[in-house]
């Protein structure tokens, strides 16, 4: 029985919406889920990023273990209080980090070692101590395994060995986790491009039994159409009674794709990214506040929304303020990107439970490929 309960009330095709209950509050489904990777949505205070419809914040185990480290969060009473949302928390589980940002990484059958982007200081993360950081000091709602990540393209073997390494080090995972009725723990498919790997990932996973299941392993080089081909296949082999995770993903045609293949979570850096770099997202694609063209626009991003930001600021205004490099035109086009991602994900969930999903799927994707 999972820690949490999972609840699907409407499906089309193979998408669904449901709510997934947590003691800290309920998550609709599909959720798209702010990445505060530092105990901070970038630019954006905790009272802003709830205004824009957020049911769920991932935190980042590599970047809070070493800076200011787990066991200061802990000592301060947990991330949650630590940089105040008191709504559910899903950390990850830093191997990710670990193989992108660190100086040197080795990987063993028995931990990553590596050395901090900060200070070159050296580290050793286990599968147990992941564990320890998210759960019991960092005190996060949904923890993550921790697994090995493989770039890609990679060859079969390569990945044949990385999603095995994982499924072991998900059940290091599960035994450090235990049992726990207010903290759920989720296994972590791979398999990079291989139907077979993933069927055999997947099947290893359920045996050992997790809350919750993500994809893994995409977003990392296969580009649009190779991801859209393994979602063709991986998430039906899942249990379909648990919640779906698709990592690090995505742009909004991707996460659209992905809730058409039956995933319920994603997460990403894209929206306040994006908005730091002068990019709003909008239901006509994206648009480059940097361009000239918008210098004398007295629109505003979006007339109808209920964000302040995309409504109550002409395009004119945030051209000077991207062009001027103020502050405020990061933090503005930050807001009104994670509020277009919380209507985007509200209008999922509206297509689902009334069976129109194809329809609102086809005019989306016309939409953003318009020149």
């Amino acid at each position: 029985m999972a820690a949490f309960p999972f609840s699907v009330s409407a499906t089309d095709g193979k998408a669904r919406t449901g709510v997934l209950t947590t003691p800290r509050g309920e998550i609709r489904t599909p959720a798209f889920m702010p990445v505060g990777t530092a105990g901070t949505v970038k630019a954006l205070t905790v009272e802003q990023v709830a205004q824009t419809g957020a049911d769920i914040l991932l935190g980042n185990t590599y970047h809070l273990m070493l800076r200011p480290t787990a066991e200061r969060v802990a000592r301060l009473g947990g991330l949650h209080r630590f940089m105040r949302w008191e709504r559910p928390i899903l950390t990850d589980s830093g191997g990710f980090q670990v193989m992108s940002l660190s100086k040197i990484s080795k990987v063993t059958e028995q931990a990553v070692t590596f050395q901090s982007h900060i200070d070159g200081s050296r580290h050793v993360l286990t599968p147990e101590r992941s564990i320890e950081i998210q759960a019991d000091l960092l005190g996060s709602d949904i923890v993550m395994q921790l697994d090995e990540l493989v770039a890609l393209p990679a060859s079969e073997d390569r990945a044949a060995d990385a999603m095995r390494r994982s499924a072991r080090w998900g059940e290091r995972s599960k035994a450090a986790f235990g049992a726990r009725e207010t903290q759920a723990l989720f296994g972590i498919q791979q398999g990079g491009m291989s139907q077979a790997l993933r069927r055999e990932s997947a099947e290893r996973l359920t045996e050992i039994g997790f809350d919750g299941y993500a994809i893994g392993g995409l977003a990392v080089g296969e580009g649009h159409q190779g991801m859209v081909e393994v979602l063709d296949y991986a998430p039906a082999m899942l249990p379909a009674d648990r919640p779906r995770y698709l990592m690090g993903v995505g742009k909004p045609i991707d996460i659209v794709e992905a809730v058409y293949r039956g995933v319920d979570m994603f997460d990403c850096v894209l929206p306040t990214r994006s908005g730091r770099h002068g990019q709003a997202w909008t239901w006509e694609g994206s648009v480059n506040l940097k361009n000239a063209r918008f210098t004398d626009d007295e629109a505003p991003l979006d007339p109808e929304s209920a964000c302040p930001a995309s409504r109550d600021y002409s395009k004119a205004y945030l051209h000077h303020l991207v062009k001027s490099e103020e502050i405020l035109g990061q933090v503005l086009l930050s807001w009104h990107n994670l509020a277009f991602f919380q209507q985007l994900m509200a209008a999922l969930r509206a297509a689902i439970a009334e069976n129109r999903l194809e329809a609102f799927r086809s005019d989306f994707l016309a939409r953003q490929s318009r020149p």
